[in-house]
């Protein structure tokens, strides 16, 4: 499915573009078939995740450590995204149709970016926290409390609603269509304010705090290669988080903003009567990007693992009794070995 550039009206009703644009055109179908498998899969895998991490926070409410706060607003900041994904997937898997209206177009591509950012923010947060423990832990020492980093969460929350909250002013659908499109930016409208706004946003938003995560793994790392008494667990936990957000950043976020604003800046030469056929190689690939960009609701919860360390224990606990088990099942080979008294058994370990 191939959409033409010229389409489009504008809010006196004349065509957006001139008849040279109309020759330019952009292929569709990569949204409406690589996106709505993406965003179900997000959806299984981050309500599952993030459901089955928020229980067990709440279930050692009394023992919340101060990253444990931060990875209960990730949490739900996933939440907040994934609950809007089953609209997406009608709207893309229906070539672009929205009949939800244009209020509540806003306010699912305002729960992506809330999610998004709010991720960041509190990734972030994690960052500095592990910088501090393990960088400078004398100082931190029973300094740094509970409410301490629930009035950081507070601060990231009203941080990232107030540089997301411009993007609520721009149209997200065309005047007069009840069943048109729901741009995750905005309309040609608007689209050269859009693409300063994006770049702001950016800068705030991504580079600042992914400067911040760079510097503290950094020296976290120098600390940790120079100082031969830190215990291997947690260097290997540390490690860990790292990888992890490294595998976020690069897959989930950085690829998503410069295509964001590669394609915005596209979208103004075709405006202008440009046409490219990097063009649509462009916006393929950021459709692409935004699907890895919603992955992050997925990645998440992992972060939720390596920083509960007693989740981590049940899983070894889990894992040293499932060896066990099998030992035993491979000293009784032979006809009784395959009996049902040994699968009960199995049953049982595995039940505990």
């Amino acid at each position: 499915m191939f959409e033409f550039l010229g389409t489009e009206l504008g809010r006196q009703g004349h065509p957006a573009v001139n008849i040279s644009q109309q020759l330019c055109y952009l292929s569709k179908s990569l949204t409406s078939t690589f996106l709505p498998n993406v965003y179900v899969i997000v959806f299984c895998i981050g309500l599952i995740g993030n459901c089955l991490g928020l229980r067990s926070l709440f279930r050692n409410w009394k023992r919340l450590g101060n990253l444990s706060i931060f990875v209960l607003n990730l949490g739900v900041a996933d939440l907040l995204y994934v609950f809007t994904l089953p609209f997406l997937v009608h709207y893309y898997a229906t070539h672009r149709h929205w009949p939800f209206g244009p209020s509540f177009c806003k306010m699912t591509r305002f729960c992506f970016n809330l999610n998004l950012y709010g991720s960041i923010g509190f990734l972030t947060c994690i960052s500095v926290y592990r910088y501090l423990g393990i960088v400078h832990p004398m100082e931190v020492m029973g300094r740094i409390r509970s409410h301490h980093s629930l009035c950081i969460c507070a601060l990231v929350w009203i941080l990232v609603i107030a540089v997301i909250s411009p993007d609520l002013y721009f149209d997200k659908t065309l005047p007069g269509l009840s069943n048109g499109s729901c741009y995750d930016t905005t309309t040609n409208d608007y689209i050269s304010a859009y693409l300063y706004y994006s770049l702001v946003w950016t800068t705030l938003g991504f580079c600042v705090p992914l400067v911040i995560i760079l510097v503290c793994y950094g020296h976290i790392a120098i600390v940790l290669s120079r100082n031969k008494n830190v215990e291997p667990s947690l260097k290997q936990k540390c490690l860990r988080l790292v990888v992890i957000l490294v595998i976020l950043f690069v897959v989930c976020f950085i690829p998503y903003h410069v295509l964001r604003n590669w394609n915005l800046k596209n979208r103004i030469l075709q405006l202008k009567g440009q046409c490219e056929p990097a063009f649509d190689r462009i916006y393929s690939a950021y459709q692409v990007s935004r699907g890895l960009a919603s992955m992050n609701s997925a990645f998440n919860p992992l972060v939720y693992l390596i920083t509960n360390d007693d989740f981590q224990t049940r899983v070894s606990e889990f894992s040293q009794r499932a060896r066990r088990s099998v030992a035993l099942l491979k000293e009784r080979k032979g006809p009784e070995g395959l009996s049902d008294s040994n699968e009960v058994k199995t049953l049982d370990v595995c039940g505990q």
